[in-house]
Formats: C-alpha cells, sequence, structure tokens
C-alpha cells in the first residue's frame, strides 16, 4: 500500500512540470454492484465517495487516480453480502473531443468492512472477504469547462471477492465530481 501511494505521488510530482491542465477535487455517485458466478445473488446498489486527482498532458491525453470510499457486495435472500472498500483506481483519460473522454486503467481496492453471512435454518454460517481487490476499470467522461465532472465506469475484478470461490466483483458506478483546480 505504501509503496502504491509513493509511486502514485512520485508520478503525479514528477510530471507537473510537463503538465498542460491540473486536476483537484471531490467526487460522489452510485455504485450497482454484483458478484459474479454466484447463484442467488442479485445486484446491489450503493454510493462512493472521495477525492480525485488528475493531470492532462496534452490535448488529448491525461491521467487521473481517485481514493473512493464504495459500497459494494450484492444481495442475498438466505443472508448477507456488504462490502465496503477504500478503492484507487488510476485511469488513463484519452479526449475525444473537448471535454468527452474514454477511460482505462487498474483499480486496487482494500476492504475496510465485511458482512457476509448465510442462514440455514438456524444455523448462521460467516464468511470473511479477501483483504484486497484487483480490478480494471474502463468507462466514458465528460469534464464541463466550470470544474464538474461526469463518469460512467465498469469496475470488473480479477480476484476472488471470498477465498475458494469464483465469485469475482462487478461494479458499474456513475459519479458526478468537482475540480476545484
Amino acid at each position: 500500500m505504501k509503496k502504491l501511494i509513493v509511486a502514485v505521488i512520485t508520478v503525479f510530482i514528477g510530471t507537473t512540470a510537463f503538465a498542460q491542465e491540473i486536476d483537484l477535487g471531490i467526487k460522489a455517485g452510485a455504485n450497482f454492484a454484483s458478484i459474479s458466478d454466484a447463484d442467488d445473488l442479485s445486484n446491489k446498489t450503493g454510493f462512493q465517495a472521495g477525492i480525485f486527482a488528475g493531470i492532462k498532458f496534452t490535448d488529448n491525453v491525461g491521467i487521473q487516480a481517485d481514493v473512493l470510499y464504495s459500497q459494494q457486495g450484492a444481495k442475498f435472500d438466505a443472508g448477507k453480502f456488504d462490502l465496503n472498500y477504500v478503492n484507487v483506481p488510476i485511469v488513463l483519460k484519452y479526449y475525444l473531443v473537448q471535454g468527452l473522454n474514454i477511460q482505462a486503467g487498474p483499480q486496487f481496492g482494500f476492504i475496510l468492512d465485511d458482512d457476509i453471512y448465510a442462514e440455514i435454518g438456524h444455523v448462521r454460517i460467516k464468511d470473511n472477504a479477501e483483504k484486497s481487490d484487483i480490478s480494471a476499470v474502463v468507462g466514458a467522461g465528460y469534464d464541463f469547462p466550470f470544474g464538474v465532472r461526469l463518469d460512467a465506469r465498469y469496475n470488473f475484478g480479477f480476484n476472488e471477492v471470498v477465498k475458494d470461490s469464483d465469485g469475482k466483483n462487478n461494479v458499474v458506478s456513475l459519479a458526478l465530481g468537482y475540480s476545484f483546480l
């Protein structure tokens, strides 16, 4: 975790001199989460909120890193599957036309809290989520000239949410942000 933070800070500081435009702001939005390859689980709606920092290198290329609190998981009739993460997506933004961009990159998630259990009759079976989650992020966004940012992203997980299971995080997120710079 420390190495990741140092690397992100180094990239931002090292490229600031060459940057055309710097963004720093806040964002919040809705998550529509599910767990892949899991029976009897359906989509769960949650929220995300946090900060972002970005650098636009040219008129067409930029990079953005977020630090987000993110509610994920799935709905489950016979129990609970609630996950709360701190997610750090780092996306390359390619601007198609002024403001309109497509995004892709990795996301590193760190579990804050999990509540996973199933009730079978009067028996409650509890489980724990893995401590970290690695995902890929693809999406699109629009950066308005007056500081407002709109993002729509899809995150698909690479590793198991619960050890020895096939279920991976899948999250569609819609977020609205505001850049102070």
